[in-house]
């Protein structure tokens, strides 16, 4: 039997005055962990529509401008069976709106990176805050110019 493709997901990195935007999952299999807003990209979807669209959900933050920060190859742990390719966007938003939880969120906040390493996180957000607080993102044109971190869990 084949493996199956991985399915496609995004997530939208915000930041304001040097705090990023974090929503704490309400469903498994990531049930009150926090992460950048995101989630499955609906068919026909771009990662990069993906990763705004569950922004928009999550948090009723329109976000715009797009940019491809890191892709993570995500295989599943020893009870899931699902695979994800994980696509990570810096996205620029209104500083003036105010994140408010929904959807799937079952909470919304604004973090430092010291408050996020003290919170439960995928390795995937602490890698990408590790990675942002080293260096400002240059712009990528393609999921396919960065080659996808696996993430073993």
């Amino acid at each position: 039997m084949m493996p199956r493709q991985p399915e496609l997901a995004s997530s939208a990195i915000v930041e304001r005055a040097g705090r990023f935007l974090l929503v704490r999952r309400a469903n498994p299999p990531a049930a009150d962990m926090y992460a950048f807003p995101g989630g499955r990209a609906e068919p026909g979807e771009t990662p990069a529509e993906t990763a705004l669209r569950e922004l928009l959900e999550e948090t009723g933050i329109s976000g715009r401008e797009p940019v491809l920060f890191e892709v993570y190859d995500l295989p599943p742990k020893k009870a899931e069976t699902r695979h994800f390719l994980l696509s990570v966007f810096i996205v620029e938003a209104d500083a003036d709106t105010v994140a408010v939880a929904s959807d799937d969120a079952a909470g919304v906040g604004w973090f430092t990176p010291e408050e996020i390493f003290a919170l439960p996180i995928p390795k995937s957000v602490r890698h990408c805050v590790e990675k942002l607080a080293r260096e400002r993102p240059r712009p990528r044109s393609s999921p396919s110019d960065l080659n996808p971190q696996p993430i073993r869990l």
